[in-house]
């Protein structure tokens, strides 16, 4: 199976805009782990998607991994591997500080936050890193957690320290960026029950960190990673919501292709959907009305114990990444149109955002019917499904 969508040099699409697949897909929390994860699966997705060009890759590297890469001589060694194997990476992914497969991460994801300087310092060694990997004037992005979990701090109290510690970095990259002269951001990226997960909640979090700041650059070098699939969950119109973000003069770090899903709360839903119940990650519920949210759950066991009621004019909407090539079987569904709405909005708008990131992490706990036959044509068909969405809308050479 060979894809035939790409025709464009080095994965960069129309508008320099650049398009690669999050690899927090695969297993790996060590440094050797996230480089065998490179060679046994990424490189396959390569010769399946664009076996002659230069591929783009989506870094996860969890702090361990940061700490051992961070070493100039193995560094070096990887920058020799990406051009041997004729890769580069723009993005990395810094919201997972450790572990994030095969046990227990739930809301440990969010640990340390913002307030923790070990998250600050952590951040920072990425940025130093993706400092190295890039060229000359080239723009990179590493995405963060929201500031913090709702539940650790009380509504409305998120320690200053946050702030502080955020537009610490924001000077870390703009010393970074100068010698280079790079294009490097930090995306926080709002996510159901983190610090801000709605985007008025995330234009008020803009508000403080700005106040906070005596940076007359902190607008170019912190914005916001939106993820589609967690916007959606909050029942926000893309177009609504993006045009909300760039009025208020917040960059669009990265755009997350990635689709929840959903379902009306009927007897035969509810059984279907404890299919998806699981030990790892954290599944919130937005339950809506009349498209307007109106409860959260923390997880999905706790909704289907708690959340009793049947209105016909009420849908669940659940943190669970699904494939964006493949819906879900029979009465459930997923928010797609999400994925669809922002490339739509994207097109009328093709320099508010330049790097694009698709992220379905749970293969691993996806009910089988949902899986591929292996991660690796799972993660080609999305983006066979994600290159026809852009050349649909101009997006794509």
């Amino acid at each position: 199976m060979r894809l035939n969508y790409l025709a464009t040099k080095d994965m960069k699409l129309s508008n320099n805009i650049q398009l690669a697949y999050c690899t927090n897909v695969h297993r790996g929390s060590t440094w050797e782990e996230t480089f065998n994860a490179l060679e046994k699966y990424v490189l396959k997705v390569k010769e399946l998607v664009c076996p002659d060009e230069r591929f783009a890759i989506g870094l996860r590297l969890g702090a361990d991994a940061a700490r051992t890469l961070s070493d100039p001589s193995t560094l070096l060694a990887f920058q020799t591997w990406l051009e041997q194997k004729n890769c580069y990476v723009f993005t990395i992914n810094g919201f997972p500080y450790g572990n994030f497969h095969g046990t227990r991460v739930k809301e440990q994801v969010y640990r340390p936050d913002w307030t923790d300087p070990d998250r600050l310092s952590y951040t920072i060694v990425l940025f130093e890193i993706l400092e190295k990997l890039l060229n000359r004037g080239e723009e990179g992005s590493v995405s963060t957690l929201p500031a913090s979990f709702k539940e650790f701090h009380p509504v409305g109290e998120l320690p200053e320290i946050a702030l502080k510690n955020i537009n610490t970095c924001a000077l870390e990259i703009e010393r970074l960026q100068k010698a280079k002269d790079l294009d490097l951001h930090l995306g926080l990226e709002p996510e159901p029950l983190g610090s801000f997960e709605t985007t008025p909640e995330t234009i008020s979090f803009f508000e403080q960190l700005h106040n906070h700041s005596g940076n007359p650059e902190l607008s170019k070098l912190v914005g916001v990673n939106y993820d589609c699939c967690h916007l959606a969950i909050e029942f926000e119109n893309a177009h609504f919501g993006l045009s909300q973000l760039m009025e208020a003069g917040i960059r669009l770090s990265k755009l997350h292709l990635s689709s929840a899903l959903r379902a009306k709360p009927t007897p035969q839903n509810r059984d279907l959907l404890k299919s998806f119940v699981e030990d790892v990650y954290l599944h919130q519920v937005v339950v809506g009305k009349s498209g307007k949210a109106e409860r959260r759950y923390k997880d999905l066991d706790i909704a289907l114990q708690n959340d009793v009621e049947n209105s016909d004019d009420e849908e669940w909407r659940i943190h669970f990444h699904v494939p964006l090539h493949a819906s879900p079987h029979g009465t459930l569904g997923d928010t797609q149109k999400q994925v669809l709405d922002t490339l739509d909005w994207l097109a009328l708008n093709p320099n508010a955002c330049r790097q694009l990131e698709m992220e379905t992490y749970t293969w691993e706990v996806l009910p089988k019917e949902l899986q591929s036959t292996s991660v690796v044509k799972q993660v080609a068909k999305e983006y066979e499904w994600t290159l026809q969405a852009l050349k649909e809308r101009a997006l794509c050479q």
